[in-house]
């Protein structure tokens, strides 16, 4: 359950006049059709998007989300027909149960196969048994970032968001999940636990740690922890290589109660008007150069093996929070849809927290 920045770009024009009008891609004159992408915010370099088009002659039609929360009615709805869309490991196991993705044929998408790692694969099938919807993009991890200048020891665990001596120099992530896993594995339970008692043990943890928290934020951790706003923050691992980048006096650690391991990945829509264009699109996204392109634009890790051995910079290509050795952590999981009675307990449990 990611955010990313949300500054809007449409590539091309033409996909500013998307949402009122359809058929764009015919009225420009494009004999080889178009594609519709729905994405995350600066989620991938326009440049791929410009290649891809001059290579192929299929016009591409770009729209952004913020949350999987926002994009999930949306395609669901149908109003707005996309071809690729990009949702979280946990929204594309709902989005399978909903009937709402595609088979992939694969014979369109050599370059997953053949370039995306195993492991990624493995623990893609948490969510998409089989893989047959989706092909991985990008991972990462949630973990704990601190300003060296402003913690007195390293920090190893979760339990350092609920030390007293940090108060009002903690940021939290706004997210009803991922403030729960943080709850969740403080205690000791799975981040996909649906019991009543060991959530409200996670919301009765949090409401303790309300006190301590500068504030509840989204984009806003990596900006302030830039800036010394902040000791600590919760930040997803993409972030975090940004904003040591930024500032040296950061530092990441994965906390050895377990933390989430997610991935976002390519999916075709059921409903997709242009679903071979959108293979292409998704196999021209997993060759090695346009992978690694993209990786040195958003910062957020690539599952790509092939992309990663092209990474020049020796720290970049072996970077403990790039790339982590996650057979050297315990309690990793992946989200999961727990279905629409846990949302509404995570939600009413979530309110409970926000509002003491």
């Amino acid at each position: 359950m990611k955010f990313r920045i949300s500054k809007l770009f449409f590539l091309p024009i033409c996909a500013i006049f998307f949402l009122f009008s359809s058929g764009c891609g015919n009225a420009a004159g494009n004999e080889n059709g178009e594609v519709v992408v729905y994405n995350w915010g600066e989620y991938l370099d326009p440049e791929a998007i410009s290649l891809f088009e001059e290579e192929t002659g299929i016009q591409v039609i770009y729209d952004e989300f913020e949350t999987n929360e926002i994009m999930f009615p949306k395609v669901e709805a149908g109003a707005t027909q996309y071809d690729v869309i990009c949702p979280s490991d946990y929204m594309i196991q709902k989005m399978i149960e909903n009937d709402l993705l595609a088979e992939l044929n694969f014979d369109n998408i050599p370059n997953a196969k053949a370039n995306i790692g195993t492991q990624y694969w493995d623990r893609s099938e948490e969510f998409d048994p089989d893989n047959k919807y989706s092909v991985p993009y990008c991972w990462g991890t949630v973990g704990i970032l601190y300003n060296k200048t402003m913690v007195d020891e390293p920090i190893d665990s979760w339990t350092v968001l609920w030390d007293e001596k940090y108060q009002d120099n903690i940021l939290m992530q706004d997210s009803v999940r991922d403030a729960f896993m943080v709850g969740l594995k403080l205690n000791g339970y799975s981040m996909n636990s649906t019991d009543a008692g060991e959530l409200e043990t996670a919301k009765n943890s949090l409401i303790q740690q309300k006190p301590l928290v500068q504030a509840y934020v989204v984009d806003q951790v990596r900006d302030k922890m830039i800036g010394n706003e902040a000791a600590i923050g919760v930040i997803y691992s993409g972030e975090a290589i940004y904003t040591q980048r930024e500032n040296p006096d950061l530092e990441y650690v994965i906390p050895k109660e377990g933390t989430n391991v997610w991935i976002d990945s390519w999916v075709i829509a059921k409903n997709a008007p242009n679903k071979e264009n959108g293979e292409k699109f998704i196999d021209f996204m997993c060759r090695p150069e346009i992978a690694l392109m993209n990786f040195e634009y958003i910062t957020y890790s690539t599952p790509n093996d092939a992309a990663r051995d092209l990474i020049e910079d020796d720290d970049i290509r072996n970077s403990p929070i790039a790339f982590p050795d996650l057979n050297q952590f315990q309690n990793l999981e992946t989200f999961q849809y727990l279905g629409e009675e846990a949302d509404q307990m995570y939600n009413s449990l979530w309110k409970e927290v926000k509002s003491e």
